[in-house]
């Protein structure tokens, strides 16, 4: 039988000056779901009904223009191509970019309709029937994409966010692909932080007010129709951290503003992002039997970052179980045990605990005086 060894240790290397600040509630928000996400460690900091499948409205662009990413990344099609714009989606109701019938527009214009003015249902419509033949096929695309990125409550049937009853989503859903369009395409990210964009001699607005009252907004999409209410996804980047929030169903274009900044202010105010454990740093070290060596160091192999309360440094915790009986050789790498790191008794994760280096068998001489020692324990 293997025997184990628990030990317990804080991590005075953390420790910070002052008194550790009680956990602060979240901000009451007016939305009918709402979230707040932290992108590093994608630790959620605020939410309310964020699993509720609610009508995305525009919203649902953000996807779109995933989808459009991921094309051009493939090189499936390219920006500089030229789209004919289809009867279907000029006629199409809802935010215009003001493009016609027949009239061939570049994919670069058609993504910067979409994204920088915020609206643009001809431009989702063009776009969809570029990459997909039809809308109807590209959204088969988004709804693959959507699991792929793990959207367990969302189904898409259209590329605008236009009604239907089997098109929503959630607040942690479109998190999700915010996040990812963030992370994996920054190139065409930054185009959501623009605040406006001429086509046809017609100057349009970013709908996104958020972006004249705080520099450190830099997106991403606003949405409404009149079953969905205000929608608003935002993200912020301030001091190296971003935040990505999500307002779903507010009262006005005025109450998704102020319910958004609200939500960012509270976990850049109240939260920090630190790295509580560094990758192949020893955390104790433990005796090895019948090895080349009489211990051996133990750590993670990969950084533990996590997002917690200001000031609450003092209180994290890590309790490390090891195999007591561990017997060369004994690779690196290889998993001895596991750690958790808890703060005020609430696990925050549980890694694996790994060699941090080979250890070799002993001598003919070790090998038999610890197997000798090993039955009689």
């Amino acid at each position: 039988m293997q025997h184990f060894s628990k030990i317990l240790i804080t991590l005075f290397f953390l420790l910070v000056s002052g008194t550790a600040m009680a956990v602060i509630p979240p901000p009451s928000v007016a939305a009918n779901g709402y979230l707040l996400v932290e992108m590093e460690t994608g630790q959620v900091l605020a939410e309310q009904n964020a699993s509720k499948k609610l009508e995305p409205a525009s919203l649902t662009k953000i996807m779109t223009a995933h989808v459009v990413f991921m094309e051009l990344e493939a090189k499936r099609i390219s920006l500089s191509d030229m789209v004919l714009i289809s009867e279907k989606a000029w006629r199409t109701q809802g935010s215009k970019m003001f493009i016609e019938v027949n009239k061939e527009v570049s994919v670069e214009d058609l993504l910067k309709g979409l994204i920088i003015q915020s609206g643009n249902d001809d431009a989702a419509i063009a776009l969809a029937e570029h990459v997909a033949g039809s809308e109807e096929a590209f959204a088969t695309l988004m709804n693959q994409e959507a699991k792929k990125l793990g959207m367990k409550d969302s189904h898409f049937t259209n590329s605008s966010g236009l009604p239907d009853e089997n098109h929503y989503t959630t607040a942690r859903d479109i998190a999700l692909v915010t996040m990812a369009s963030i992370r994996d395409f920054p190139e065409y990210y930054k185009w959501y932080s623009e605040r406006d964009f001429t086509f046809n001699e017609i100057k349009q607005d970013n709908r996104n007010t958020l972006l004249w009252q705080d520099a450190t907004i830099d997106g991403v999409k606003t949405g409404h129709t009149e079953a969905a209410g205000y929608c608003l996804v935002s993200s912020a980047l301030r001091d190296g951290r971003r935040l990505v929030s999500v307002i779903m169903g507010a009262q006005s274009t005025s109450a998704r503003a102020t319910e958004s900044r609200k939500l960012l202010n509270y976990g850049f105010r109240f939260y920090v992002t630190k790295k509580l454990l560094s990758a192949n740093k020893p955390l104790q070290k433990v005796k090895v039997w019948k090895g080349a060596t009489e211990t051996i160091d133990v750590g993670i192999a990969k950084d533990l970052v996590q997002t917690i309360p200001h000031d609450s440094t003092d209180k994290i915790k890590a309790s490390l179980t090891v195999d007591a009986s561990l017997v060369a050789p004994i690779s690196k790498g290889t998993r001895l045990g596991s750690v958790k790191v808890t703060l005020d008794d609430k696990t925050l994760a549980t890694l694996p605990l790994v060699a941090l280096s080979d250890v070799e068998s002993g001598s003919i001489f070790v090998v038999i005086k610890d197997s000798v020692l090993l039955m009689l324990q």
